[in-house]
């Protein structure tokens, strides 16, 4: 009786200190946020913005309305082009200009939590891009029935696409373009920090593991990682994702070995330059797995550069292409 008793006791100890360790993970297990990356803020205070085409709105199937920008042509092909970590449709408009301007129509979102649409930096759970992305499929495609539907992405966005392309929506697009992508997570393509652009909250992520694992998710809003962004940008950026955004907005941890099974073409373009991650490490991490991928470095541009530098825009516009 003794001997159970003092298991008991043992045992709730345990979990008092568990508790206590992960309320601690939680509440304190941030850090403090990076400097602005000028190497990521600059390229875009060079871009001229006088024919940024005005948003328009979707409905999503929440009710919430999402903005896009347009930009109507009249080529054989629609392109989507998804935005990077912290940023909105008005970083892709060097991209979106040079796809129009060889014909093509072009639509740009402000993904959900970014730009002035719904929380910044958050939403209500996990494939509710995903979900997004899917409503606005479904405003593109009876307004253009007879045309492919390209899927490109830059740096998260790059990311998000990959999810889409390992996911069940792939099936609504014709082929797929990445353009500088964040890989899964602990890829050999990081950059420490991705280059100073991201500080991740490592304790309280650690913490959201452990809890989801547990089927805990009551804490999925809190801010888990950090962004050098610009505090004088005249746009709204994000300053830190949630954990359920920073899943989201994201590729799954097994996303590489899926590609074996995807039968969509896909390329990926990287600037040599790019500071964020290891340029030249991507092409044997995706043709491990797909080794007819063309995966094409551009010389002498970083990882903006291949959003806004002219030499690049024209390798994106031939991608897309």
């Amino acid at each position: 009786m003794h001997v159970g008793k003092w298991i008991a006791g043992i045992v709730a100890g345990l979990i008092v200190v568990a508790v206590v360790g992960l309320a601690g993970l939680l509440a304190f297990g941030t850090a403090p946020p990076p400097a602005e990356l000028t190497s990521v803020s600059d390229p875009m205070r060079r871009i001229d913005f006088s024919d940024l085409p005005k948003p328009q709105q979707f409905m999503a199937r929440d009710g919430q309305a999402l903005s896009y920008r347009l930009y109507p042509g009249t080529g054989p092909d629609v392109v989507v082009l998804i935005h990077g970590s912290s940023g909105e449709s008005s970083g892709m408009h060097a991209v979106a200009k040079a796809m129009n301007a060889i014909g093509d129509t072009v639509y740009v979102p402000d993904l959900r939590g970014h730009g002035h649409d719904g929380r910044p930096g958050d939403i209500d759970y996990v494939g509710q891009l995903d979900d997004d992305l899917v409503d606005l499929v479904g405003v593109i495609r009876p307004l253009h029935p007879n045309v492919d539907l390209i899927l490109v992405g830059h740096s998260s966005g790059g990311g998000f696409v990959l999810r889409i392309i390992v996911g069940p929506d792939a099936r609504l697009f014709d082929r797929f373009v990445l353009l500088s992508p964040i890989m899964p997570y602990g890829a050999v393509t990081y950059r420490p920090n991705i280059g100073g652009w991201a500080t991740p909250f490592v304790g309280r992520i650690v913490a959201l593991r452990i809890l989801n694992r547990l089927g805990v998710t009551w804490f999925n809003d809190l801010p888990v990682v950090a962004f050098a962004i610009d505090p004088h940008a005249p746009v709204p950026l994000d300053r830190t994702y949630s954990y359920r955004m920073q899943l989201d907005f994201s590729a799954p941890s097994d996303a590489i070995a899926r590609l074996a099974t995807v039968n969509q073409p896909f390329a990926v373009l990287i600037g040599s330059d790019d500071e964020l991650f290891y340029a030249d490490r991507y092409a044997a991490l995706i043709h491990g797995a797909r080794p007819e991928v063309q995966v094409s470095l551009v010389p002498g541009v970083n990882h903006m550069g291949i959003v806004t530098a002219p030499q690049a825009l024209t390798a994106d516009a031939t991608a897309i292409r």
